[in-house]
């Protein structure tokens, strides 16, 4: 056990590199990966699942001691990132399929790994983690929304449909995670420290499958989706810092804000957009997923190293 411990945690802390390599393997031989496209939903429900059985009480105890903090970053996750997805989508003239990848991803909530980043940078963990598990729970009835509201410009959006999606993928593996903690307590205990190697394993799965079902786009508008993804990410980082800033929160909760925002749940932006409208429409969730990994990892280096000094 304590050797899958280790694999778990080398996993985890090399996350960045396994999903940049197996993108490259993707692109470079598409049949490789092709098959695993029809199993996406499946790899984020066991991501999903694997986060219900993380979840605690005391998790959701920093929403009843510091409403206000978590009410910014819910509040700024939800408005920030889908707001610029969509000045961007303008701004660059995107083509309808991109255009509407980019705001899906914009319109998902927080991903798990800016709780690993927020401990890196020396921020707020709690409140990370509490705005994480506020956004993915809300997600079913907001995400769809304002894909609806942002996205309908380019492509016909069917909120209901989405919605449906978001609680499958997202909404009852969570349940289904939490109830197997309160019914297998000490498995749960036991199995959970191999999650960081599941949910590479996933997210890299994922990955490689988009951009091997979408490898020939790719090479046409690679360059400007990952421009408009790096935009994207960096701006969402720098807005969620100086709106926490503005509204006088602690400097560490300023970081926690900062990378919540800045980093989405880029697997679930790539299974509904493979769903509900074609894989490239997936690609821009895919790159996400490389980028905000390294663009994160940097971030909380320097912060780390700022909080030394």
């Amino acid at each position: 056990m304590k050797t899958l411990d280790r694999i778990s945690q080398f996993a985890g802390n090399t996350f960045a590199i396994w999903v940049l390599l197996f993108a490259a393997l993707a692109f470079f031989m598409p049949g490789s990966f092709t098959w695993i496209a029809p199993y996406i939903s499946i790899l984020l429900g066991i991501i999903m699942f694997g986060m219900g059985m993380t979840l605690s009480v005391d998790d959701f105890k920093e929403v009843l001691k510091h409403p206000k903090k978590v009410a910014i970053g819910v509040l700024a996750q939800f408005t920030i990132m889908p707001l610029i997805a969509f000045g961007l989508a303008v701004g660059f003239k995107l083509p309808p399929e991109v255009a509407a990848g980019v705001i899906l991803v914009g319109c998902c909530p927080g991903g798990t790994s800016s709780n690993v980043m927020t401990f890196l940078a020396r921020g707020n963990v709690a409140l990370s983690v509490a705005i994480t598990s506020c956004t993915t729970l809300l997600a079913p009835f907001i995400t769809p929304a304002l894909i609806l509201w942002l996205a309908s410009k380019w492509l016909p959006v069917s909120a209901g449909d989405m919605f449906l999606s978001v609680v499958k993928i997202v909404l009852i593996p969570i349940i289904l995670g939490l109830i197997a903690k309160m019914l297998f307590r000490k498995q749960v205990e036991q199995s959970v420290k191999a999650m960081p190697l599941v949910s590479v394993i996933a997210i890299v799965a994922i990955v490689a499958a988009v951009v091997s079902g979408s490898q020939q786009k790719i090479a046409e508008t690679g360059l400007l989706i990952l421009l408009v993804v790096i935009l994207h990410n960096c701006l969402g980082y720098l807005l969620g810092f100086w709106i926490a800033r503005l509204l006088k929160v602690d400097y560490s909760d300023q970081k926690a804000i900062a990378i919540e925002v800045g980093m989405q749940n880029s697997g679930l932006g790539a299974a509904l957009a493979a769903a509900h409208f074609s894989p490239l429409a997936a690609v821009p969730s895919a790159i996400f997923s490389v980028w905000h990994n390294i663009s994160g990892s940097l971030l909380a280096t320097w912060w780390s190293k700022k909080a030394d000094k």
